[in-house]
């Protein structure tokens, strides 16, 4: 086996055809350290990959391949690979847009590129950008991309996503749902799991030593029971109970801890994630700690999925405005992660 085979195989998409996504995916993979880190394998329309190089003001060049089983076997990985697939005819894109033509474009791709992950030949996914409402038009029978992904791919246990940013990870242990709803989805089971699968995500991720905050409920952490009871009768016992287990490394979980100074503590590098109870309890943190670097890492599933966490950024796509830095870091992600995907098969 030559050294460019020991590289993790990373199939990386042009996301909503409408958007910025091929602009961005241009911009990403003109760096020429992407390349060092992976072999690249860009999976989209040829039409709309030329487009989002035009808008870039930039020429990438790529290596065709007809088929991503042949990825891996390539001598010279300096090039991207690019597997050319025909999904939406340009004239069925108006940019801007939610349409039904864009998300089946959307699925159709990165269905692809799961099947490629499941036989083996790709060991990591780094999508642009989609759209919810064009996938749930063209045919997604899910509430989101995450649910599509965990019932194509068979899985059968605990899934969530993580936002991170540079060296902190969040999970949630209800995402999307009515906020009137969330303290149901309160219960030792499911912080249980979204604590154990960041932990493991993390370690996955090259994080040595992983040491994981679980946030509170209630406003002051419910105040002893006096501002609610979820702290007292689940949460707190149930991160005891995690102290208790035997872990890889020492005393990985701790709190809970009132959500208004958690994210203090984690910016002051005490914790590298935290396990939040409802979607904008992280959320809104994260966003405003670094909007432009947040990366979206779809946990639970067999094969690592990242993503930028922002959206298609429809009113200015086509301008050439795109910030690449959030691709870069879910696709940096992707990397390490897909390295120890490919490690461990």
């Amino acid at each position: 086996m030559n050294a460019t085979q020991n590289l993790p195989v990373v199939a990386v998409t042009l996301g909503d055809p409408a958007g910025i996504g091929a602009e961005l995916i241009a911009k990403l993979l003109s760096k020429p350290e992407a390349c060092a880190r992976a072999n690249v394998v860009l999976v989209g329309d040829r039409w709309l990959w030329e487009e989002g190089q035009r808008i870039a003001g930039l020429q990438v060049p790529t290596a065709p391949v007809q088929a991503l089983a042949e990825v891996r076997g390539r001598a010279d990985t300096t090039r991207p690979a690019f597997l050319a697939v025909d999904s939406i005819d340009p004239a069925a894109v108006h940019r801007g847009k939610a349409e039904p033509a864009g998300g089946r474009s959307v699925l159709k791709v990165l269905d692809q590129c799961m099947d490629a992950t499941l036989a083996g030949h790709v060991d990591a996914i780094c999508f642009a950008p989609l759209n919810k409402q064009a996938m749930k038009l063209g045919g997604m029978q899910h509430e989101d991309e995450l649910h599509h992904f965990a019932s194509y791919l068979g899985v059968t246990g605990y899934f969530c996503e993580f936002n991170t940013l540079g060296d902190l990870w969040t999970s949630r242990i209800s995402s999307h749902v009515p906020t009137k709803d969330a303290a149901g989805y309160i219960t030792a089971e499911r912080i249980t799991q979204a604590a154990e699968l960041i932990y493991r995500s993390l370690l996955a991720n090259g994080v040595a030593q992983p040491k994981v905050a679980v946030a509170a409920f209630n406003p002051h952490g419910g105040d002893g029971g006096l501002c609610g009871r979820e702290e007292v009768e689940v949460i707190e016992p149930t991160v005891r109970a995690l102290q208790a287990r035997q872990w890889p490394t020492e005393a990985p979980f701790h709190g809970p801890f009132p959500a208004d100074t958690i994210f203090l503590k984690a910016q002051a590098g005490e914790y590298q994630a935290i396990v939040t109870m409802y979607h904008d309890q992280g959320q809104i943190a994260i966003k405003l700690l670094g909007f432009s670097r947040g990366v979206t890492v779809q946990g639970g599933l067999p094969i690592p999925i990242t993503t930028p966490a922002h959206g298609t950024a429809y009113d200015i796509a086509g301008q050439g405005r795109a910030n690449v830095e959030a691709t870069w870091q879910a696709f940096l992600i992707a990397c390490r992660m897909g390295a120890a995907h490919r490690a461990a098969a």
